[in-house]
């Protein structure tokens, strides 16, 4: 009876993600249980195409942060079977270039929802509640009590329904919320079970208290947020981005809340990041920012962890892997 070998015997992942053995331990025990050598990213900052290179030629797979794979890498990569994304967006994977080199690309749609939904609540009531002013008194010696406004009862517009748009939804319920949602991919019964209105792009945004924007940044989405949309708005709303920073047109959120015509934004995102602190968005007590780090949750990193990790596993089991994106 002959002796059954490891599906990652002779098998060589690198891993880009940043903290992935701390992050990521369930994952990664189960490439090393099924014969996987691991090369990782053992610094704190994400790999550039300098660092990338040496690395191609012997990798088999790939779990991708935000490290870019375009036609240079995937030429460099005879070898590479499959990238399995630590995450959601695809942005920095140049899909057609999978697909021409046979690589499979996988990500974790869902696998995020709850946390960026989360981090999404919490940068409304932040904003709602002025949180981050009332903080910053009390250390300076200041002791003042703000007025703020409550989430209850409150009218939203979301840009994009995708699984964590829905997860927003559902914690929008617990506080009485009226829910428009524009979606052209969106699914009508999900929207139905959630009391969720689907409507256009403008009657999504035009009367409504918050717009949260939840959508993929592909070409048509670039700068959906922009000067005319914004317009469209009435004088008060607030804007919340956990998405992608391309969604939003800066310059005009910037024109937006100098004027007063949007009372505040919430911003996990940038149009460039790591973001300058000489951006202007930056000097409105109106803003309240975080370092793209919604989706970073211990529950979301052991979740996408688990799925990325067996996406590699399946491929080299001969089997199709789960949420293939090419």
């Amino acid at each position: 009876m002959g002796i059954s070998t490891a599906v990652g015997t002779g098998h060589t992942v690198i891993v880009g993600a940043v903290r992935y053995a701390e992050l990521c331990s369930a994952g990664r025990q189960l490439l090393l249980d099924n014969g996987f050598t691991l090369v990782e990213n053992e610094t704190t900052v994400p790999w550039t195409a300098e660092d990338l290179a040496p690395l191609l030629p012997t990798a088999s797979a790939a779990i991708c942060g935000v490290e870019v794979y375009g036609p240079e890498q995937f030429d460099a990569a005879p070898r590479l079977k499959i990238i399995s994304r630590l995450g959601v967006g695809l942005d920095n994977i140049d899909l057609a270039e999978a697909r021409r080199h046979g690589v499979d690309v996988v990500n974790a749609p869902g696998g995020n929802a709850i946390a960026v939904a989360e981090l999404a609540l919490g940068l409304l009531i932040s904003l709602y509640r002025k949180i981050p002013a009332m903080n910053d008194d009390i250390r300076s010696g200041n002791w003042d009590r703000y007025v703020g406004s409550e989430v209850t009862g409150k009218r939203f517009g979301l840009i994009g329904f995708g699984a964590i748009a829905r997860v927003f939804a559902r914690r929008l319920a617990g506080f009485d919320a009226e829910i428009l949602a524009y979606d052209p991919y969106a699914d009508p019964e999900l929207a139905a079970e959630l009391g969720v209105k689907l409507v256009g792009l403008e009657e999504a945004v035009r009367d409504v208290d918050v717009v949260s924007v939840h959508a993929p940044h592909v070409p048509s989405t670039h700068h959906i947020v922009n000067t005319e949309l914004i317009a469209t708005m009435r004088p008060g709303t607030v804007l919340l981005n956990t998405s992608r920073g391309g969604l939003v047109d800066e310059s005009a959120l910037v024109s937006a809340l100098e004027s007063g015509h949007l009372a505040g934004a919430g911003l996990d995102v940038f149009e460039t990041e790591p973001v300058n602190p000489s951006n202007p968005l930056l000097a409105f007590p109106t803003v309240v920012a975080t370092t793209h780090a919604a989706a970073d949750s211990l529950e979301a990193y052991h979740r996408i962890g688990l799925s990325t990790a067996q996406a590699i596993v399946d491929v080299f089991s001969g089997q199709r892997p789960k949420a293939l994106a090419n």
